[in-house]
């Protein structure tokens, strides 16, 4: 019998968060949300749409999505990865851990969605073509002219190109022209549909993550075989090249919640206070006070702060780059 199985990307570090996200606690698990993680959110929301879940996280923080996993008393299929090796390996480890005409939902685990109904709606379609052997990507319809997101564009439920995160130009083109979605990065295929297109187009990533995953033991694999792996990301390796993309048009309400605007946005979604300047204080307990500044943002942890500017929030990755040079221990 052919399952639908929800493959949830954990590995990722939340650069442009930081100083919330750090490797030893990434966005997707901080509480910022209800009492609620990321994490959290995308187990639950796609448990009524699947049959099992998968898990691929990296060895640094397992042990949190387990957590969770433990908390809502569900079973799920571990993937460790000994390090990381962009999502074209990830995916394809999850690939090789299921039966080849299992439906694999993948989708990252730092995401906000909100409308089950038109979220359900599009899985629902979804699954249907990649039962046809499509590898469909779902693309958001959009809002606004945002830069920090990739776009598809399209006709029907056909891909014409995808493209990188635009200027604010041509963004705004993109809006106009009014054939263009947001790139969420979430993916719908059969395990084995996948996996030829990865074969064909990227041997090499192939070959060395299915090495890696029949030398992984419990769902662990070791540094070795993984260290040989090309790191490319599966929009490269098989969405920009293949001929059997489809993508699916969604209006449900999303956000990847990638870089502290859109934090801020959401959180003023949800009632969160700002001053009459649009600032924002964010993990400050001491009363803090904004004098001559406008969409400011402020973010306090107890070792770090950040004063940013709202419009400059994707520069934050910066700041992450060079302390990784140093082998910073602010990034811990």
């Amino acid at each position: 019998m052919t399952k639908v199985k929800h493959v949830i990307l954990s590995g990722g570090v939340g650069s442009r968060l930081w100083p919330l996200s750090r490797k030893s606690k990434p966005k997707q698990y901080i509480k910022l949300f209800k009492e609620e993680s990321l994490f959290e959110l995308t187990v639950k929301r796609n448990i009524p749409i699947t049959d099992e879940i998968i898990v691929v996280g990296n060895i640094d923080n397992f042990h949190l999505s387990d957590e969770v996993v433990s908390k809502l008393n569900i079973e799920s299929n571990n993937i460790i990865e000994a390090t990381p090796r962009n999502t074209a390996a990830a995916i394809a480890f999850a690939a090789f851990s299921a039966d080849k005409d299992d439906i694999l939902l993948v989708t990252p685990s730092d995401h906000i969605i909100e409308n089950d109904k038109e979220y359900i709606k599009s899985i629902t379609t979804a699954v249907e073509l990649a039962k046809k052997d499509s590898i469909v990507t779902f693309g958001i319809v959009p809002t606004k002219s945002e830069t920090g997101y990739g776009y598809i564009e399209y006709s029907d439920d056909n891909v014409i190109s995808f493209r990188e995160k635009p200027n604010k130009n041509t963004a705004e083109q993109f809006i106009e022209q009014g054939n263009f979605l947001w790139n969420s990065g979430m993916f719908c295929f059969k395990a084995i549909t996948l996996l030829e297109e990865l074969k064909k187009f990227e041997p090499e990533i192939y070959n060395e993550s299915k090495n890696a995953w029949e030398n992984s033991v419990d769902g662990k694999l070791n540094i070795e075989d993984s260290e040989k792996i090309p790191s490319i990301s599966i929009d490269y390796a098989v969405m920009e090249r293949s001929k059997k993309i489809k993508v699916v048009s969604s209006s449900f309400d999303w956000s990847d919640l990638g870089s502290f605007e859109s934090i801020y946005e959401y959180l003023i979604s949800t009632g969160y206070p700002v001053d009459e300047n649009g600032n924002m204080s964010i993990g400050s307990k001491p009363y803090t006070a904004f004098v001559g500044l406008k969409n400011t943002i402020f973010i306090h942890t107890k070792d770090a702060n950040l004063i940013l500017a709202k419009e400059h929030a994707q520069d934050v990755k910066k700041i992450y780059s060079a302390l990784d040079k140093v082998s910073s221990k602010l990034l811990d």
